[in-house]
C-alpha cells in the first residue's frame, strides 16, 4: 500500500496465441529516401548535354570569328554549313564550351561546398542546356535543408559568385589575347554589339589600347565565354529573393533586405526600357518573387551576426556586380550615317 493508498491495478493484456511456425507475415520495408546530393546520372546527362549544345555553340562563335566582320552573309552561312560535320568543328568548340562549363561548374561548385561545410543538404550542380546562342542556361544547385545561421547563408551564397569571378578574369584576358581588331564594314546590319562591362572594357584597353573608329574587337568564344561568365555573375549578384545577392544581402540586412528586393525589382523593370535583351530575366524574377513572395526565409539562428570581416566580402561582392553589369548587354551596330 502506498502513502495515498493501494497501487495501481496493472493493466490486463489479453493471453497471446502460441507461436506458429507455419504463419507468415510480410515484413515492412520502408521506401528508400531520395538521394541528398541528387540523382549521378541525371547530373552526369545533363552536363553531357550542356557540353555538347555548348561544344556546338562554340563551333559557331569559332567559325564566325575565323571569318571575320566582313564576310558575306550568305557565303558564311554556306561555309557554316558544311563545317557541322567535320571533326575540326567540334574541336574549336571546346574552346567556349570548357571555358563556360568551367566559369558556371566553379559558381556552383563554391555553393556545395559551402554548404557541405556548414552541414546543409544540397544537391550536386544541375546543368540546363538550350539551344541558344550560349548554348546553355546556366546551372544550379538545390538546397533541402534549412540553414543554419546567418553566417552560413552569407557563405554559401557568396562563395559562387567568388568562385566563377575567379575563373571568368583570368579568361577574360585569355580571350581578349586570342581576339583580334578588324575593320568594321559599312553595312553593319548583320553584325550584334556585346554589351561592355567595366571589367571587360579595361581588360580591352589593356591589350588592345584605344580602339579607333570604324574598329572593333572581333571576339573569341573563349572571350565570349567570359564576357556570359560576368553577366552571369552580375544577375547572380543582384540583392532580390532568393538570388545569391539576396542570401548576402539578407545576411548582412535582415528583414530590411525585403526593400532591397522590391526596390531591385522595379530597377530591373526599368532597365527593360533600356534593352529589350533585359525583358525575359526580369519577367523570371517577377515570377519568383510572386511566387515565393519578396521575403527571404529566416535561418535557424537568424540573431547570430556575421562580423566585420564579412561585411568587408560584402562590399567586394557589390564591387563585382558594379564591374560585371551592363545596362545594355546585346545590341546591334550603328551602321554610319544612321
Amino acid at each position: 500500500m502506498g502513502p495515498d493508498g493501494p497501487p495501481p491495478e496493472r493493466p490486463l493484456f489479453p493471453d497471446l496465441p502460441p507461436y506458429d511456425p507455419n504463419d507468415h507475415y510480410q515484413e515492412f520495408v520502408p521506401a528508400p529516401l531520395p538521394a541528398p546530393h541528387g540523382k549521378l546520372w541525371v547530373q552526369l546527362l545533363l552536363l553531357a548535354l550542356t557540353l555538347g549544345t555548348t561544344t556546338f555553340a562554340g563551333g559557331c562563335h569559332y567559325a564566325f570569328f575565323e571569318m571575320g566582320f566582313n564576310a558575306d552573309s550568305a557565303v558564311a552561312a554556306e561555309r557554316l554549313q558544311n563545317q557541322f560535320t567535320t571533326p575540326a568543328f567540334y574541336l574549336h568548340g571546346l574552346w567556349y564550351s570548357l571555358t563556360i562549363l568551367a566559369i558556371l561548374g566553379c559558381h556552383e561548385m563554391g555553393h556545395y561546398i559551402a554548404c557541405l561545410r556548414y552541414n546543409v543538404i544540397a544537391t550536386r550542380p544541375f546543368f540546363l542546356p538550350a539551344p541558344l546562342i550560349t548554348g546553355t542556361l546556366g546551372a544550379f544547385i538545390r538546397i533541402k535543408s534549412r540553414i543554419p545561421n546567418k553566417i552560413a547563408l552569407f557563405d554559401i551564397g557568396v562563395a559562387g559568385p567568388l568562385a566563377g569571378f575567379a575563373v571568368a578574369v583570368p579568361a577574360l584576358f585569355l580571350g581578349m589575347m586570342l581576339s583580334r581588331v578588324e575593320q568594321l564594314p559599312l553595312d553593319r546590319s548583320n553584325l550584334s554589339e556585346l554589351g561592355e562591362p567595366l571589367l571587360f572594357r579595361f581588360a580591352a584597353w589593356l591589350t588592345f589600347g584605344n580602339v579607333a573608329d570604324g574598329y572593333s574587337i572581333n571576339m573569341h568564344p573563349v572571350g565570349f565565354a567570359a564576357w556570359f561568365g560576368l553577366l552571369a555573375t552580375a544577375l547572380n549578384l543582384f540583392p532580390i529573393g532568393q538570388l545569391d545577392g539576396g542570401h548576402i544581402s539578407y545576411a548582412v540586412l535582415g528583414r530590411r533586405s525585403t526593400i532591397v528586393t522590391m526596390l531591385m525589382i522595379g530597377v530591373a523593370i526599368g532597365l527593360c526600357f533600356v534593352s529589350t535583351s533585359w525583358m525575359v530575366w526580369t519577367g523570371l524574377l517577377v515570377v519568383m518573387t510572386l511566387a515565393l513572395g519578396p521575403h527571404h526565409p529566416p535561418t535557424l539562428h537568424d540573431e547570430e551576426p556575421i562580423g566585420k570581416v564579412r561585411l568587408v566580402i560584402a562590399a567586394i561582392a557589390m564591387l563585382i556586380l558594379a564591374l560585371c553589369f551592363t545596362p545594355v548587354p546585346l545590341a546591334e551596330f550603328i551602321s554610319p550615317g544612321s
